[in-house]
C-alpha cells in the first residue's frame, strides 16, 4: 500500500465539512477539516484533527479555545477560502460564541476549550470540552472522494 492509495480509500469515506476557528491577540484564524467527531455526551466533548505543520497547530495551543463551524450546503466558497484553495473578496463576518469567533449561517457552532491534546502520526488531536451551541436549520455541505457534494434523502433518490 502506498499513501497515496490510502489517500483515496479514505476518499470513499463521506464527511460533513467544517471550518475550525481560534483567536490570538485579536486575530481570527481558521481551518477547512473533515476531521471533526464528537466524542462523548457527559461531560459534553469533541475531537479535531490538525496536522502538524498546518498554522492553526500554534494557534490553538496559544488560545486553548477553538469552534466547530459545521458549514451548510450554500458555504462551500468558506471552505475553499479557508483551505486556501480560493480566496474570497469579501471579508467574512464572525460573531461570537462564548468569546470563540464563529461564522454566520453554518449549521452549527460549537465553542469548546481545549481540555487535552493527543500527537499520533503526523497530527495532533485537540479533545474540546463544549462549552455552547448554536444551531440552524439549513442542508449541510458534503465532502466524497475529493469533491462538494449535497446530501439528498433517500426516498427521493429512489423515485428519480
Amino acid at each position: 500500500m502506498d499513501g497515496r492509495e490510502f489517500r483515496f480509500a479514505m476518499g470513499n469515506f463521506s464527511t460533513g465539512v467544517t471550518v475550525i476557528t481560534t483567536e490570538v491577540d485579536g486575530e481570527v484564524s481558521g481551518m477547512t477539516a473533515n476531521a471533526f467527531m464528537s466524542l462523548s455526551m457527559d461531560p459534553e466533548l469533541v475531537v479535531i484533527s490538525v496536522d502538524e505543520k498546518a498554522q492553526m497547530m500554534e494557534k490553538i495551543k496559544e488560545s486553548g479555545k477553538y469552534a466547530v463551524n459545521i458549514l451548510s450546503a450554500k458555504q462551500q466558497d468558506l471552505s475553499m477560502n479557508f483551505a486556501g484553495q480560493n480566496k474570497l473578496d469579501k471579508d467574512i463576518p464572525f460573531e461570537r460564541l462564548s468569546g470563540v469567533p464563529v461564522i454566520e449561517g453554518c449549521l452549527a457552532q460549537v465553542s469548546c476549550e481545549v481540555t487535552g491534546s493527543h500527537v499520533e502520526g503526523d497530527h495532533t488531536l485537540f479533545i474540546g470540552r463544549v462549552n455552547d451551541v448554536h444551531l440552524e436549520e439549513n442542508e449541510p455541505l458534503i465532502f466524497f472522494k475529493g469533491k462538494y457534494r449535497s446530501l439528498s434523502p433517500i426516498e427521493e433518490m429512489v423515485r428519480s
